[in-house]
């Protein structure tokens, strides 16, 4: 969230062995999660497997050989615990049990054992922020002022008003739109939501819930996950003294003046946090990983996400992903800036996800979308870091926003519309083939349409379609986990005064291997120099043969063009 699954009687037997099974580990040199690829999964969205019109873990689980012949290496579940659904799955009531509607705790035994066999890691979803409001730990906080439980949660008396009915304590707005505080009438106070009012926030001052919150780390590393995707990191601590935050020009899609979030983001002790979770997870053995949903404002806040190596492995880069332009100069400012972070951290890069309209259609340019979308493969899958893909990336799956509110799911599109249409039209389901429903259910009626463009835009047809996406995706995919200078090596940016191709060259040991992404509608010559060398082996190119070689003298790249090739 930014801003925001069934068994089989020999698997239970075998139960204990499951719960501790780790996917095989890269080379002792190097822990697993710097060379995996991550993949997105939206459970709702990626298979049907009992005809209800909703994905769930087996359907997961029925796919996994097609997510290891793409190559990918650890997939990240988005939760599926039992929640009311308002924000589909971050509101949880239980942090310690499936959904019913994803399946059961055997299935996700059978999912984990399954993906172990194929060297697949699973990592889940902490939401760490808030549960939902019929979560028991708040239905008892709200039950009286005396529970124990009352300070598991950020409670405050208001401030009277004109006519002596309280208001809120002050001005701190909900991400998804109007106050932050609602009102609890039966206790006489109101209660703190960064997100949904359906999601309270946890008070993380509290030791109670610290030690329960550990106990979820536990509880699903004892299953045999290999780690964690923390969602919404930054909200864990509000400014003790209440203070206002500053307001901004405008206003937002719910009609409220926009205001900085100053005093409920970013505060000191989200790094207290972060490092006991750390502690939590690194006591099991695997090399688990953390990686974390920081939209932070800089590089240089993002580097504070990884501490003195012992809070997070993996923050998600933010500003890299939202560029949203195809801007060599802002790509290699910030890729320069990442190189030289002050922690010397992995990077972590995504252009895609659950809660952003698909790369699809924000790098686009509705004439060269096909194009741009293996550019945009080539820059996730050929820079120094642990990319993260999200599901149907590699189709060129795109945005695709409901027609009128009444087909509306995400509430913020219900509250928002028509400025703000919601996230449904980045969480269409997987399409897998050109017939009905793209086979992703069975159902007369999936929980979200199918867009139109799965027609064309599918598994089965890319599959068998040499110049597709799927394809693109593929061979790079290939690329990064076969060549020493893609796996391991530095990067370094070249010509940095090209305002339309974005160069670089990644080394390791005695190979070098450039990377040109033309970024422009029009064709352009790039002068690669690099020592004496005066010609490169194609390794990947979108446009002319697949293999030989080019001279570096003088590199034809057709618009949005794109070239990797090992220098010679």
């Amino acid at each position: 969230m930014k801003h925001l699954v069934r068994p089989l009687a020999l698997l239970l037997l075998a139960l204990p062995l499951v719960l501790h099974a780790q996917a095989p580990a890269a080379p002792a040199a190097d822990p697993w999660w710097k060379h995996a690829v991550i993949y997105e999964i939206y459970p709702r969205s990626f298979q049907d497997s009992n005809g209800d019109g909703t994905g769930d873990l087996n359907g997961v689980t029925a796919r996994l050989d097609y997510l290891k012949d793409l190559g990918i290496d650890c997939v990240w579940l988005t939760p599926m615990y039992p929640s009311p659904g308002i924000d589909y799955g971050y509101d949880i009531s239980d942090y310690t049990a499936i959904d019913p509607q994803y399946g059961t705790l055997a299935d996700f035994d059978h999912l984990v054992a399954e993906a172990n066999k194929r060297g697949i890691h699973v990592l889940m979803d902490y939401v760490i922020n808030h549960t939902s409001d019929q979560n028991q730990w708040f239905l008892d906080s709200r039950s009286s002022r005396e529970n124990p439980k009352r300070n598991w949660y950020v409670w405050h008396d208001g401030k009277p008003g004109r006519d002596g009915t309280p208001q809120p304590p002050n001005n701190w707005q909900s991400w998804f739109g109007h106050s932050a505080w609602t009102w609890d009438d039966k206790t006489r106070q109101y209660y703190y939501h960064y997100f949904y009012v359906q999601q309270p926030d946890l008070n993380w001052n509290n030791p109670g819930v610290r030690k329960a919150m550990y106990g979820v780390l536990q509880f699903w590393m004892k299953r045999g996950v290999s780690g964690f995707r923390i969602d919404a990191v930054s909200r864990l601590f509000e400014d003790p003294e209440m203070r206002d935050d500053p307001y901004l020009p405008g206003t937002n899609a719910y009609g409220d003046r926009n205001i900085q979030h100053k005093y409920t983001d970013d505060l000191p002790e989200v790094h207290d946090v972060l490092r006991e979770v750390r502690k939590v997870v690194a006591a099991f053995p695997g090399n688990p990983v953390l990686v974390t949903e920081a939209d932070e404002p800089t590089i240089a806040d993002l580097t504070r996400m990884y501490g003195n190596n012992d809070e997070v492995q993996l923050p998600m880069d933010f500003q890299i992903a939202d560029v949203n332009e195809l801007s060599p100069a802002r790509f290699r400012k910030l890729f320069n800036e990442v190189e030289n972070n002050s922690a010397h951290g992995q990077p972590e890069y995504f252009f895609s996800n659950h809660d952003q309209p698909r790369q699809w259609d924000r790098y686009g340019d509705g004439t060269h979308n096909d194009q741009i979308a293996k550019l945009m493969a080539t820059l996730l899958l050929t820079t120094r870091g642990t990319p993260q893909m999200y599901y149907g990336e590699e189709l060129g799956m795109r945005t695709t926003p409901p027609a009128n509110i009444e087909e509306v799911h995400d509430p913020i599109g219900k509250l928002g519309w028509p400025r703000e249409k919601g996230r449904d039209g980045e969480r269409t389901p997987m399409q897998w083939t050109p017939g009905s429903h793209s086979g992703f259910t069975t159902a007369a009626k999936p929980w979200l349409p199918i867009p139109p463009s799965a027609a064309t835009y599918n598994v089965d047809t890319e599959r068998a379609d040499p110049n597709s996406i799927f394809n693109a995706y593929k061979r790079l995919l290939f690329l990064r986990k076969n060549d020493p200078a893609l796996r391991d090596g530095a990067q370094e940016s070249i010509n940095d005064d090209d305002q339309h191709v974005f160069s670089y060259l990644r080394r390791a040991d005695k190979e070098t291997v450039l990377v040109a992404l033309n970024m422009s509608a029009e064709p352009r010559s790039v002068l690669v120099q690099v020592g004496t060398a005066r010609q490169a082996q194609v390794l990947y190119r979108t446009a002319g043969p697949a293999n030989g070689t080019v001279k570096l003298t003088k590199l034809l790249l057709e618009p949005y063009g794109v070239l990797v090739a090992r220098i010679k």
